[in-house]
């Protein structure tokens, strides 16, 4: 089963290499990683996406508690929560069918046009991961330049959040 588990951690060097060293060592994969600092320079809020049967998930969150960066950390995906994931794409947009049609299809997935050249467009698309695909899925493949995702951010619904 996937699990989106959402991380409090001191913003010190070598905390990312300590969490993604825990996961390599035991031979887990972390398929989406996002850190970034939070509204307390000191802490970082890191939002990780791993898979596997619930007694992995389990040891996973508990040898990520004994990590010492770690203040305290939630398996969002027990409860109502909110996912979303950045896309930026660059689009070949040389004719004006792929021009309209690039247009159309980012109006469709509510996203936005950021850059116009000659040649290309740039296009901001966020949501659940599964619109992202869709979206990429819905373009000619020949026309996609380059694709940036920013994997997943997560936050709790509610009363449900990760603070001190």
């Amino acid at each position: 089963m996937r699990h989106t588990i959402s991380i409090l951690m001191e913003n010190e060097a070598g905390a990312l290499s300590r969490v993604s060293g825990l996961f390599s060592a035991r031979g887990y994969n972390i398929e989406s990683l996002t850190v970034a600092a939070t509204e307390d320079p000191s802490l970082s809020r890191m939002t990780l996406v791993t898979s596997g049967p619930e007694m992995v998930i389990e040891q996973i969150t508990k040898q990520l508690n004994k990590l010492v960066d770690v203040v305290r950390l939630i398996d969002l995906t027990e409860g109502l929560h909110i996912e979303r994931e950045l896309l930026l794409l660059k689009i070949k947009a040389a004719t004006s069918t792929q021009r309209e049609e690039t247009k159309r299809l980012t109006d469709i997935f509510g996203g936005r046009i950021l850059d116009v050249a000659d040649s290309n467009y740039v296009v901001e698309l966020t949501g659940k991961g599964e619109k992202i695909d869709a979206y990429l899925k819905a373009l000619e493949p020949s026309w996609i330049v380059e694709v940036v995702r920013s994997g997943v951010s997560g936050i709790g619904r509610g009363n449900k959040s990760l603070q001190l």
